[in-house]
């Protein structure tokens, strides 16, 4: 049953309009579009409509609860602020796989059963391909294949998943599930990979850091928040995540410590803040998983605003590395100003500050006192990695050619309105957390100001700025300008010898047997059969030689040189060749 328009359906297809518009009816278009469909999406009531039966199944492809609708919400709001960002690049496939992108990850957010669900899911692997093929560059195109490689095999294993769990239950419903079947490992293992979980984490720093301006913007908000959005409709209280979660957000903190290149940095601390969201969603509390869908929503909106400054700075200056920048603030206060804001996303009067105190208040109530512990450690370690962006980039000595540092110019307009709506929304939230707390799955209440989540925070905060200010002192900080190896290196190689491996045995022993076989006895036949009744006369006259007279041994010469120069019909000549 049809009762309202799908807000996925609405930007997919209305991104095919595009093209088709000139520059300033689609700058009108591209936030005109999201805007509709964010009002059509508060017009529909909670509850399941766009039911179809396909092969005896149930397919809900639109089913509207508070879980999916915050995610549903937040999404909307990401593509409307990324929409205005994208303003200042022509590329029109550009858009069209950015509200595709969208499209799909709102749509999976919005399924009520895991046939619809894999659909969209697959279809984000799309968008996303194209956002990141179109910065057009050789390393943005290996990068491309590489996160399309890891995805398709994500899809398979939650595709062979969806393919057991109906064949047991005889339902495409997504429900909670626990991981006491091999369907639900499958599934499990399926999420996990859009969800960067270590050692399946690499495609997202590979990826993010080779995509377009624009397009890393997008990137950092659907394909991790999708997965999440997953694992807390699948696998909510499902206990390995909490310490899949911790080694999550503590692992990635020492990479981004140590790395140069700006977008790959924010990359790591994408996967470090949804390592705190899969904690939460493994503790499975109604005040973990509230605080959990809080630090999404928190999360895509101050990591966008990061993204957004880096990317003008990339836009302004040619590059993000830390190690070419410096005194930016001179040209970019602005853009200095919302960086700032976004690194500050965890202190106090901040929306991080309120939901990472949600989720590390469930964990402790829960008596994970080891992960809280780790959580504590990782906050204040990628904190202190963060400040990196802002000291390098806008205020550390200049490191760039005078002549050149001249001409840098602010971000456009259009940059600064989008990065204003996001400092607005992460200041807004972090001031007053109950307007989202209303929209939060579960009825539950949270207060994070208080006194001794202020102090323990604010200590937290200046140990990690006083151990910067240290290392830079130590000058261990200004060192840090080369290449960081991640664990693909190690499979990189691994597959890469393996490669070499068969290259040489495999290919040696083909082309060995192509010589024996194929040049070699082909040929021979084939001569063979040019010449086929002379060589069967040798074989049927020669053993008569010995008991034959003169005369006659001259008859059977006569007889043995006229049939070794004639020749069979076609037909015979191709059956001896055959045999």
């Amino acid at each position: 049953m049809i009762t309202s328009l799908h807000p996925a359906l609405l930007l997919i297809l209305g991104s095919l309009l595009i093209p088709f518009l000139n520059k300033t009816l689609r700058s009108i278009y591209v936030i005109a579009l999201p805007l509709f469909s964010l009002a059509n999406l508060m017009s529909i009531p909670l509850g399941t409509s766009w039911t179809y039966t396909f092969l005896d199944f149930s397919l809900l492809i639109l089913q509207l609860d508070k879980l999916s609708f915050i995610f549903a919400l937040v999404f909307h709001i990401a593509t409307i602020i990324g929409m205005i960002y994208m303003l200042s690049f022509n590329d029109k496939s550009e858009y069209v796989a950015a509200f595709f992108y969208a499209g799909a990850a709102i749509g999976a957010v919005l399924s009520g059963d895991l046939f619809s669900f894999l659909i969209f899911w697959e279809a984000l692997t799309i968008g996303a391909f194209i956002l990141i093929l179109a910065r057009k560059t050789i390393s943005s195109q290996k990068a491309a294949f590489r996160y399309a490689l890891f995805h398709v095999i994500g899809g398979l294993f939650l595709l062979a998943g969806i393919v057991l769990h109906v064949s047991e239950t005889g339902s495409l419903v997504f429900s909670p599930m626990t991981l006491s079947n091999l369907s639900s490992m499958l599934i499990f293992i399926g999420f996990g990979v859009n969800c960067a979980w270590p050692l399946l984490h690499t495609w997202l720093i590979d990826s993010y850091s080779e995509a377009s301006i624009a397009g890393t913007v997008f990137l950092s908000v659907f394909t991790t928040k999708t997965a999440v959005y997953a694992l807390a409709r699948g696998f909510a209280g499902t206990e390995e995540l909490i310490w899949i979660g911790a080694i999550m957000a503590v692992f990635t903190v020492f990479y981004a410590f140590i790395e140069n290149d700006m977008r790959r940095l924010l990359s790591y601390a994408i996967i470090n803040q949804v390592g705190f969201m899969v904690v939460g969603i493994g503790v499975g509390t109604e005040l973990a998983l509230n605080a959990t869908v809080m630090h999404a929503f928190n999360d895509i909106i101050f990591k966008s605003l990061l993204f957004m400054s880096v990317g003008a700075v990339l836009y302004r200056t040619g590059t993000s590395k830390l190690s070419e920048l410096g005194a930016l603030y001179k040209s970019m206060p602005l853009t200095a100003v919302f960086c700032l804001i976004g690194t500050l996303y965890s202190a106090p009067f901040f929306s991080g500050f309120v939901s990472k105190s949600m989720i590390q208040s469930a964990v402790i109530k829960e008596h994970y006192t080891i992960v809280w512990f780790i959580l504590l450690f990782a906050a204040a370690t990628l904190f202190q990695a963060g400040l990196k962006i802002p000291f390098f980039a806008f205020f550390s000595k200049q490191k760039q050619d005078s002549q050149k540092s001249t001409k840098i110019k602010e971000a456009p307009l259009n940059m600064l309105v989008a990065m204003s709506i996001a400092a607005a929304l992460t200041i807004g939230i972090g001031i007053y957390p109950s307007l989202i707390f209303g929209l939060l799955p579960y009825e539950a209440t949270y207060n994070a100001y208080t006194l001794d989540h202020i102090i323990s925070q604010l200590q937290v905060l200046s140990f990690a700025t006083l151990s910067f200010i240290v290392l830079l002192k130590l000058k261990v900080l200004s060192k840090l300008s080369g290449i960081t190896l991640d664990v693909d290196v190690l499979y990189r190689k691994l597959f890469s010898s393996l490669y070499c491996l068969f290259d040489k045995t495999l290919n040696a022993a083909n082309k060995h047997c192509d010589q024996i076989f194929r040049q070699g006895l082909t040929s021979h036949l084939s001569t063979f059969s040019k010449n086929a009744p002379g060589y069967l006369s040798i074989v049927a006259v020669k053993p008569l030689r010995p008991f034959s007279n003169s005369k006659k041994d001259d008859c059977a010469k006569t007889l043995f040189n006229r049939l070794s120069t004639s020749t069979l019909p076609i037909g015979s000549s191709a059956i001896v060749t055959l045999v």
